[in-house]
């Protein structure tokens, strides 16, 4: 299998579905949109945008399988699955704010081998491949240099479904907060990740995330020359574990540190 050729064909047919995506943002009426639980939003656009992708990929590569957020595909297979997110960022689409993306990775055996995040407004196409790399439209991406917390920028996502742990997370976000030149909170886990990629923030934390969220980010951050554990610095799974920091690897085990002084005493 070409990776390189494979991700030209997956970055097409998130370009075409962003297309889709972004013509509805014009015209969206609230009013259509479903409620998936507690402030997890969905609309016709998700699922529609969801099949589209699905489509397109069946047609270049038949043998994998599906691990989609919306459930328009869920045949997973033993070696090869598509992890989709078909639109990263509902909430901000339907209130009309300019940042979400669709996501697709590529998963082999269990670990991704190929990652495309469209940031659909801004029309910037990040991808990866495994050994081969981050790109944003044909740049190279690296992460910063950046060597103390105190010089950088953080992002993360806050509580918005399960505020079990809500009083800590406010605590930790606090103590980012005096320790970085700030935290910032864009509503999508996949731009985030891809930002980490791209040198425009430092590092990236937050719990809860599912697959869709964050696997093609992981691998563009890795890519990039980053470093994704689970909080306490841990490998485990960066993409099925509900923990995800993902930084230049410089400031890692600072931030890890930091999110230890309160996240080790909760109980999760």
């Amino acid at each position: 299998m070409n990776l390189t050729q494979l991700c030209d064909q997956v970055i097409a047919i998130t370009k075409k579905t962003g297309a889709f995506i972004r013509t509805e943002s014009k015209s969206f009426d609230p009013g259509k949109i479903e409620h998936k639980g507690v402030n997890d939003l969905v609309s016709y656009v998700d699922k529609t945008a969801e099949e589209q992708i699905v489509a397109g990929l069946r047609e270049i590569f038949p043998d994998a399988g599906y691990i989609t957020e919306e459930g328009t595909a869920q045949d997973k297979h033993d070696i090869y699955n598509w992890i989709i997110d078909p639109l990263d960022g509902t909430t901000n689409f339907i209130h009309g704010l300019p940042i979400f993306c669709i996501s697709i990775a590529l998963m082999e055996r269990g670990e991704v081998v190929l990652g495309v995040v469209y940031e659909i407004n801004q029309d910037e196409c990040f991808y990866a491949t495994k050994g081969g790399g981050a790109f944003l439209n044909g740049n190279r991406l690296a992460v910063t240099k950046i060597q103390h917390l105190r010089d950088g920028l953080m992002c993360t996502g806050y509580p918005y479904t399960d505020f079990g742990l809500l009083q800590v997370y406010l605590q930790m976000l606090g103590a980012f907060m005096a320790k970085s030149h700030g935290v910032r909170r864009l509503g999508s886990a996949a731009a985030d990740l891809a930002y980490v990629a791209a040198g425009r923030f430092e590092g990236f934390f937050e719990y809860n995330l599912k697959p869709w969220d964050v696997a093609a980010g992981v691998l563009l951050v890795q890519e990039a020359g980053g470093r994704v554990t689970l909080f306490d610095g841990s490998n485990g799974d960066p993409v099925f574990g509900k923990e995800t920091l993902a930084t230049n690897g410089l400031v890692h085990d600072e931030v890890s540190n930091l999110i230890g002084e309160y996240w080790n005493k909760t109980e999760k």
